[in-house]
């Protein structure tokens, strides 16, 4: 990217003629395609032999985060949900591979608590250790009315978008060596609400919380574990035509007009994993396109 360039100007611009898409849906349908540093990112080894779980990371922010660790220099487990997307998570894996780096999938419903189990196990056995852990996944479908939310659906966006990264923590951090990080994403709505993500705004909200209070939890305890969130403005990625959320007009309401693409979200992961960032604990770092999350 040049620095030379109007930032509203880098990538494009809604309006979007973007196919319909059902949940969770896929890189291959996307269009315009989202941009996720495939050909721009350049890595400078700062993660050399780091060992990395990243949730969600077949596509969108996930995929970027794992080709900008992978190009530092980490090993990455890729977590994703279903058969639908094992062609995006094996490409993600690909990226990494062709890294240099080892990368391992792991399919599964990280609502069940077995599976983050499985996540966590299977990265010790592989990997050793775990340094790094990103629990980015989540679920979000556009309602306009209360009455129109779906009770099992209420719960499956908790689930999905909290419990699991309860459920991941707790089994992660008795193999996270000192200096090691957890990194949640949460949202620029855990700020600023969407009228039309009820579920989703209150799941945010929930994270930044969990956040601040697990972060203070574990440096008393002494783990030396630092934990962070990073809180996007939309981004372009399979999940908003997926789930019909304001799919022409998306990313309209940033101040740069437009939504990011995930190259821009991943460098903000690298700096709370990374030394640099060793006196930041339980913030939140907003990456919004100008949205404000004061």
């Amino acid at each position: 990217m040049s620095e030379n360039i109007d930032p509203k100007e880098l990538f494009p611009a809604p309006p979007f003629n973007t196919p319909e898409q059902k949940y969770p849906g896929t890189e291959e349908k996307m269009d315009p395609k989202a941009d996720h540093g495939e050909d721009s990112y350049v890595g400078y080894g700062r993660f050399e032999d780091k060992k990395v779980i990243i949730t969600g990371g077949d596509s969108g922010i996930g995929r970027a985060v794992a080709i900008a660790f992978a190009r530092e220099g980490a090993d990455v487990l890729i977590s994703y949900l279903s058969d639908e997307e094992d062609k995006d998570a094996k490409e993600t894996a690909d990226h990494v591979t062709q890294a240099g780096r080892k990368a391992i999938l792991m399919k599964g419903d990280i609502t069940e608590e077995s599976q983050c189990k499985a996540i966590v196990e299977k990265a010790v056995t592989e990997f050793g250790r775990i340094d790094v852990l990103i629990n980015n996944a989540a679920f979000h479908i556009s309602r306009k009315k209360i009455e129109d939310i779906p009770t099992d659906e209420w719960d499956f966006t908790f689930a999905t978008n909290v419990n699991a990264i309860f459920y991941l923590c707790k089994a992660a951090v008795p193999h996270m060596p000192k200096g090691s990080s957890i990194i949640n994403t949460s949202s620029v709505v855990a700020f600023d609400p969407s009228e039309d993500l009820l579920p989703y705004s209150a799941t945010k909200s929930a994270v930044v919380n969990l956040t601040a209070n697990l972060s203070q939890i574990l440096l008393k305890q002494g783990t030396g574990i630092r934990v962070n969130s990073v809180a996007p403005g939309p981004v372009w990625t399979p999940l908003i035509p997926a789930t019909k959320f304001n799919v022409e007009n998306f990313g309209k309401n940033t101040a740069m007009e437009r939504p990011g693409q995930p190259v821009e979200i991943a460098p903000a992961y690298l700096f709370l994993a990374s030394t640099e960032a060793s006196f930041i604990s339980g913030a939140v770092l907003p990456v919004t396109g100008g949205r404000i999350t004061i």
